[in-house]
C-alpha cells in the first residue's frame, strides 16, 4: 500500500513538472519570437465578442519589424489596415472611405501593431505564463499602467511558432485570432506598407 502510494505522489510531481516545463516556455517562445522574427505573413480568423454582437472574419497579414504593418479582411467584408511607422491607414472599400491617424509607437491600437513592435508588451505589459489550451502555450499580458486600452492580452505559441491571440480591450470586448500558414521569412520591403488612398474616397482625420 506504502509502495503504491508512493508511486501515486511520484507520478503527481512527475506530471505536475511536465506541465510546468510545458507552460515555462511559452514567455522563451515570445522572447525568441521577438530577437529573431523581423518579419512575418500569414493568414488569421479574427472573432470578436461584445455585449450585442459576435462577428468572425478572415484575411492575410504582413509585419515589417520595427513597427510596419498590413492587416487586409477579406471575408465577409473587405478593409485593410496599413501601419507605415508613422500613419495608420484603415481603408473601408465598401464605404469607399479612408481614415488616417497618427501611429502610436509605443504600442499599436491593434493586434497588428502590437506585433509589430518587438518591445511594446516588455515595456508597457507584465508578463507571465498562462498555461496551455489545445496545444498552444500562453504568455498573459497585464498592462503595467490603468489607463491603457487592454485589459489584458494573451499570445498563444505552439513550441516557437506564433499560433493565436486572445485580448479584451477597455469595453470589455474580447477578440480572439487564430493564426495560420506562417511565413517567418518573407521576403518583404518598407515600399509594401506604403499607402496611397484610391481616387474618389473619401480621407477623414482621426
Amino acid at each position: 500500500m506504502k509502495q503504491q502510494t508512493l508511486l501515486k505522489w511520484i507520478a503527481t510531481v512527475g506530471m505536475g513538472a511536465a506541465i510546468g516545463l510545458a507552460q515555462a516556455g511559452a514567455v522563451d517562445a515570445l522572447k525568441k519570437f521577438n530577437s529573431d522574427s523581423d518579419g512575418i505573413a500569414g493568414n488569421f480568423s479574427q472573432t470578436v465578442k461584445s455585449r450585442k454582437k459576435t462577428q468572425t472574419t478572415h484575411g492575410t497579414f504582413q509585419i515589417l519589424r520595427p513597427g510596419l504593418f498590413k492587416w487586409e479582411y477579406t471575408k465577409p467584408y473587405k478593409q485593410t489596415i496599413v501601419g507605415d511607422g508613422k500613419t495608420i491607414w484603415l481603408y473601408d472599400t465598401d464605404l469607399a472611405q479612408v481614415t488616417k491617424s497618427l501611429q502610436n509607437q509605443a504600442i499599436g491600437d491593434s493586434p497588428a501593431g502590437i506585433l509589430a513592435d518587438k518591445n511594446a508588451l516588455g515595456s508597457s505589459y507584465t508578463l507571465e505564463e498562462d498555461g496551455s489550451a489545445n496545444g498552444i502555450d500562453y504568455v498573459l499580458a497585464t498592462p503595467k499602467k490603468n489607463n491603457a486600452g487592454y485589459q489584458y492580452i494573451r499570445i498563444g505559441f505552439k513550441g516557437d511558432t506564433l499560433a493565436a491571440m486572445q485580448l479584451k480591450d477597455s469595453f470589455g470586448n474580447q477578440t480572439t485570432i487564430n493564426f495560420s500558414g506562417l511565413n517567418t521569412k518573407p521576403n518583404l520591403s518598407r515600399n509594401e506598407f506604403k499607402f496611397t488612398p484610391p481616387k474618389g474616397v473619401d480621407v477623414l482625420d482621426n
